[in-house]
Protein backbone atom coordinates (compact mmCIF):
# COMPACT_ATOMS: atom_id res chain seq x y z
CA UNK A 1 0.00 0.00 0.00
CA UNK A 2 2.70 2.50 0.98
CA UNK A 3 4.80 1.58 -2.06
CA UNK A 4 1.88 2.28 -4.40
CA UNK A 5 1.28 5.70 -2.86
CA UNK A 6 4.97 6.52 -3.01
CA UNK A 7 5.11 5.44 -6.64
CA UNK A 8 2.12 7.66 -7.49
CA UNK A 9 3.76 10.64 -5.79
CA UNK A 10 7.05 10.01 -7.56
CA UNK A 11 5.31 9.67 -10.92
CA UNK A 12 3.41 12.93 -10.37
CA UNK A 13 6.60 14.79 -9.39
CA UNK A 14 8.43 13.41 -12.42
CA UNK A 15 5.66 14.69 -14.71
CA UNK A 16 5.83 18.12 -13.04
CA UNK A 17 9.59 18.21 -13.57
CA UNK A 18 9.22 17.27 -17.24
CA UNK A 19 6.72 20.05 -17.84
CA UNK A 20 8.79 22.73 -16.05
CA UNK A 21 10.20 25.34 -18.38
CA UNK A 22 12.79 27.96 -17.51
CA UNK A 23 11.37 31.43 -17.88
CA UNK A 24 12.15 32.76 -21.30
CA UNK A 25 13.95 36.07 -21.70
CA UNK A 26 13.26 37.25 -25.22
CA UNK A 27 16.02 38.75 -27.35
CA UNK A 28 14.45 41.70 -29.15
CA UNK A 29 15.67 43.33 -32.35
CA UNK A 30 14.14 45.76 -34.84
CA UNK A 31 12.14 43.03 -36.59
CA UNK A 32 10.36 41.63 -33.51
CA UNK A 33 10.31 44.50 -31.00
CA UNK A 34 6.98 46.19 -31.81
CA UNK A 35 5.08 42.91 -31.90
CA UNK A 36 6.68 41.66 -28.66
CA UNK A 37 5.78 44.66 -26.50
CA UNK A 38 2.07 44.54 -27.42
CA UNK A 39 -0.23 42.89 -24.93
CA UNK A 40 -1.68 43.50 -21.51
CA UNK A 41 1.01 41.46 -19.76
CA UNK A 42 3.72 43.85 -18.57
CA UNK A 43 7.16 43.39 -20.09
CA UNK A 44 10.42 44.61 -18.58
CA UNK A 45 13.01 45.26 -21.27
CA UNK A 46 16.70 45.42 -20.38
CA UNK A 47 18.65 47.73 -22.71
CA UNK A 48 22.27 46.55 -22.49
CA UNK A 49 25.56 45.95 -24.35
CA UNK A 50 28.24 43.26 -24.18
CA UNK A 51 30.98 45.79 -23.37
CA UNK A 52 29.03 47.39 -20.49
CA UNK A 53 30.33 46.37 -17.04
CA UNK A 54 27.21 47.47 -15.11
CA UNK A 55 25.09 45.56 -17.66
CA UNK A 56 27.08 42.39 -16.94
CA UNK A 57 26.55 42.98 -13.21
CA UNK A 58 22.77 43.27 -13.73
CA UNK A 59 22.42 40.29 -16.08
CA UNK A 60 22.15 37.51 -13.45
CA UNK A 61 19.84 39.72 -11.36
CA UNK A 62 17.58 40.24 -14.39
CA UNK A 63 17.51 36.46 -14.94
CA UNK A 64 16.64 35.92 -11.28
CA UNK A 65 13.73 38.36 -11.58
CA UNK A 66 12.46 36.52 -14.67
CA UNK A 67 12.25 33.34 -12.58
CA UNK A 68 10.65 35.10 -9.63
CA UNK A 69 7.94 37.12 -11.40
CA UNK A 70 5.87 34.73 -13.51
CA UNK A 71 3.22 37.34 -14.35
CA UNK A 72 5.70 39.63 -16.10
CA UNK A 73 7.48 39.03 -19.39
CA UNK A 74 11.20 39.80 -19.63
CA UNK A 75 13.23 40.76 -22.69
CA UNK A 76 16.57 42.24 -23.68
CA UNK A 77 17.68 44.68 -26.36
CA UNK A 78 21.37 44.82 -27.24
CA UNK A 79 21.77 48.53 -28.02
CA UNK A 80 24.58 47.83 -30.48
CA UNK A 81 22.33 45.54 -32.52
CA UNK A 82 19.22 47.74 -32.34
CA UNK A 83 20.25 51.40 -32.02
CA UNK A 84 16.95 52.61 -33.51
CA UNK A 85 14.93 51.10 -30.67
CA UNK A 86 17.23 52.66 -28.10
CA UNK A 87 16.89 56.08 -29.70
CA UNK A 88 13.12 55.78 -29.99
CA UNK A 89 12.80 55.30 -26.23
CA UNK A 90 15.49 57.76 -25.19
CA UNK A 91 17.98 55.19 -23.94
CA UNK A 92 21.24 57.10 -23.69
CA UNK A 93 22.65 55.32 -20.64
CA UNK A 94 22.87 51.59 -20.03
CA UNK A 95 21.68 49.52 -18.41
CA UNK A 96 18.19 50.95 -18.67
CA UNK A 97 15.09 48.95 -17.80
CA UNK A 98 11.81 50.03 -19.37
CA UNK A 99 8.43 48.52 -18.47
CA UNK A 100 6.01 48.25 -21.39
CA UNK A 101 2.30 47.57 -21.09
CA UNK A 102 -0.07 47.49 -24.07
CA UNK A 103 2.81 48.58 -26.30
CA UNK A 104 3.54 51.74 -24.33
CA UNK A 105 6.40 52.55 -21.94
CA UNK A 106 4.94 52.98 -18.45
CA UNK A 107 7.99 53.00 -16.17
CA UNK A 108 11.77 53.16 -16.28
CA UNK A 109 14.84 52.48 -14.12
CA UNK A 110 18.28 53.62 -15.20
CA UNK A 111 21.66 52.30 -14.15
CA UNK A 112 22.86 49.31 -12.17
CA UNK A 113 19.97 49.49 -9.70
CA UNK A 114 20.85 46.12 -8.18
CA UNK A 115 18.41 43.51 -7.00
CA UNK A 116 16.46 45.88 -4.68
CA UNK A 117 15.88 48.40 -7.48
CA UNK A 118 14.81 45.82 -10.05
CA UNK A 119 12.64 44.10 -7.46
CA UNK A 120 10.91 47.39 -6.67
CA UNK A 121 10.25 47.99 -10.37
CA UNK A 122 8.88 44.48 -10.94
CA UNK A 123 6.69 44.47 -7.82
CA UNK A 124 4.67 47.39 -9.17
CA UNK A 125 3.55 45.29 -12.14
CA UNK A 126 3.40 41.76 -10.70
Amino acid sequence: MVDEELEKIMKKKLEEMKSYKEPEILELVDSNFDKAIVGDTPMIVDFWATWCGPCQFMSPIFEKMAKKYKTIRFARVNVDNAPGISQRYGVYSIPTFIVFNNGEPVDKAMGAVGEPGLNMLAQKYA
